[in-house]
């Protein structure tokens, strides 16, 4: 009787920890309104659907990655090679894509399964996700040095299609931006895959007892993120319609801020598909606003960080309140 009433959490407790892990979202919501709010003052153009269109598309790829991240931290790990592996598929879609297509496609196959096999790799041997995926980082940047060493080349047609649509009537992307964060709910939230991974980021014995491989579980969300990875570099590659290994360098730390600021925890068993969205899109605002009051490129990366900082002091604050 005891250990049926320590398994279930009661009432009580179900409503505080749904304030607490739907607080952080929330702060990533006003820091989004206040951020927008401010940019629009500066630059009352971005009221429009052009506007707009030009402001959030580089968000998109963003959110992309941070879903894949988002991901990837479900389960407790984290992923330090983000950054150069959304740089080499754009390569690969400005380079192999025109010159070779059947190994473009072979290549991003690749790009999967070498993600599952380190999920394999972590599950199986213990090695920790930061160290192999940090060591994996400097492997797509020899790739993609090794097919392309100076940005360039041609993305193809098909591709370049995505970034150039323009519908009169709605900003394009914050059709790709909803388009994202639904994967991501849909995997995480509603799929069977994505309770497992969440039981296998906060209480993976119990998951074992149940009968559930923990192999394959890590291996399915590091074949996911993978996925949005793929997409995020061919979103990225229809934006610059070119090439570059270095073209999403930030993104790395970016994506794990987004999670944080969106209301993840570094300690896994937690996905936020829809704060992640808003504290990937919030950071891609943060960077047209600086840009806007012209602040030194030299100081943007800092004012970026003492933003974030303050957003996720508030958070804990918050937290603290609820609870």
């Amino acid at each position: 009787m005891s250990t049926a009433t320590a398994s279930f959490p009661s009432t009580g407790q179900r409503l505080r920890a749904g304030a607490v892990n739907g607080s952080p979202a929330l702060l990533a919501l006003v820091a989004l309104v206040a951020i927008f709010a401010i940019t629009a003052t500066l630059q009352p153009g971005i009221l429009s659907v052009p506007g707009l269109t030009l402001m959030l598309m580089s968000s998109v790829p963003l959110v992309l990655a941070a879903q894949a991240q988002m991901i990837i931290m479900s389960v407790g790990d984290i992923d330090l090679g983000i950054g150069f592996l959304v740089g080499l598929v754009t390569v690969i879609a400005a380079t192999l894509f025109v010159d070779a297509p059947l190994l473009a496609l072979a290549s991003i196959l690749g790009i999967v399964v070498a993600y599952a096999v380190i999920a394999y790799v972590v599950q199986q041997r213990g090695v920790p996700s930061i160290i192999i995926t940090l060591g994996m980082s400097f492997v797509w940047l020899g790739i993609g040095l090794q097919i392309r060493p100076t940005p360039g080349g041609a993305t193809p047609e098909w591709l370049s299609v995505i970034s150039t649509w323009r519908p009169t009537w709605f900003p394009a992307p914050v059709i790709f931006i909803i388009a994202a964060t639904v994967i991501g709910w849909y995997v995480t939230r509603r799929a069977r895959i994505g309770t497992r991974m969440r039981a296998l980021g906060s209480q993976a014995p119990t998951l074992e007892k149940a009968g559930v491989s923990l192999a394959a579980t890590r291996i399915a969300a590091y074949v996911i993120a993978a996925i949005l990875m793929v997409l995020s570099g061919l979103m990225l590659a229809s934006q610059t319609w070119s090439g570059d290994i270095n073209a999403a360098s930030e993104y790395t730390l970016m994506t794990i801020a987004a999670v944080i600021l969106g209301g993840g925890t570094f300690a896994g068993g937690r996905a936020m598909p829809i704060g992640t969205t808003l504290g990937a899109v919030t950071l891609g605002l943060i960077t047209v606003l600086l840009s806007l009051i012209n602040l030194p490129s030299s100081l943007q990366s800092a004012a970026q960080g003492l933003i974030v900082i303050a957003v996720l002091a508030g958070r804990i604050i918050t937290e603290r309140f609820v609870r």
